[in-house]
């Protein structure tokens, strides 16, 4: 969704989602951070009921667990990423969320909550985990119809809890706060106030939902890009303290002319 080659295509008026697929993938260790996300056309695409291939890497569901086969090169330094991520989901949920008053846009939760088994080769990486799976689909662009989002997700001592909050481009503005408990169901609470994170180097406004009385810490930067960071945030839903992924998208800055000049860069594109 964050293609250069797309968007150009868009402005031509010839898109074709198929035309411009990627894998990505984010390690992020002691030993350095590993990034790839390589853009393949139409003929390195091939999709079935249960399986998604895209150039030398593959997504597979059999049924109870979801296997990602990787075989990438990262960026800017170019290096490999082979290997294997299993995702066993302890439940799944079926009901998606609209993001925009037009209901155009919308977020599923598929795997709230999962046990995760991540097994490279290159580099060489064995652990398991806590682990997550989510779906956004959308009509038109994301830059088209929201200004900006923070969403989070953070495991619970009894399921999982998700904050989304979106700025529509046209002031529609939206705060979705949800519990999932183990067996997937889904539970809606009053989201937490809002409280400003932080700036990175990049100086990317970010912020996150926290119950009055506690005050959120970004414990580390994991991803900090002129209209995009992912941290880890320490904070407090629901009662107890919680660790969270969290992720803040400024779309006026994703679609600013340098910028796009700069996504290729992280995002390159081949015809194998």
């Amino acid at each position: 969704m964050f293609s250069p080659y797309y968007a150009w295509s868009r402005r031509r008026g010839t898109p074709d989602p198929e035309n411009h697929a990627a894998l990505n993938v984010a390690i992020y260790g002691e030993r350095g951070n590993r990034w790839t996300m390589t853009e393949r056309g139409r003929a390195s695409v091939q999709r079935s009921a249960d399986t998604l291939t895209i150039g030398p890497s593959a997504v597979h569901w059999d049924g109870t667990k979801l296997t990602i086969s990787i075989d990438e090169v990262t960026v800017p330094i170019p290096g490999r990423v082979r290997g294997e991520v299993r995702l066993y989901p302890h439940a799944m949920v079926g009901q998606p969320f609209v993001l925009d008053a037009d209901g155009q846009h919308h977020w599923h939760p598929l795997a709230p909550s999962a046990h995760i088994e991540v097994d490279l080769q290159r580099p060489d990486v064995r652990w398991s985990g806590d682990g997550y799976f989510d779906t956004n689909a959308g009509a038109n662009s994301l830059e088209s119809t929201f200004t900006e989002w923070d969403w989070s997700r953070a495991p619970l001592r009894d399921g999982t809890a998700v904050l989304y909050d979106v700025t529509g481009r046209d002031g529609h503005a939206l705060s979705l706060a949800v519990r999932i408990d183990p067996s997937g169901g889904v539970h809606r609470f009053t989201p937490p106030p809002k409280v400003p994170l932080p700036k990175a180097f990049w100086r990317v406004p970010r912020a996150t939902q926290v119950e009055e009385g506690h005050q959120p810490t970004v414990l580390r930067t994991l991803e900090d890009a002129p209209f995009y960071a992912r941290s880890v945030v320490s904070s407090h839903l629901l009662g107890e303290p919680v660790v969270a992924m969290h992720e803040r998208l400024s779309l006026d800055r994703f679609s600013l002319p340098v910028v796009q000049m700069m996504l290729p860069f992280r995002m390159p594109r081949t015809l194998r």
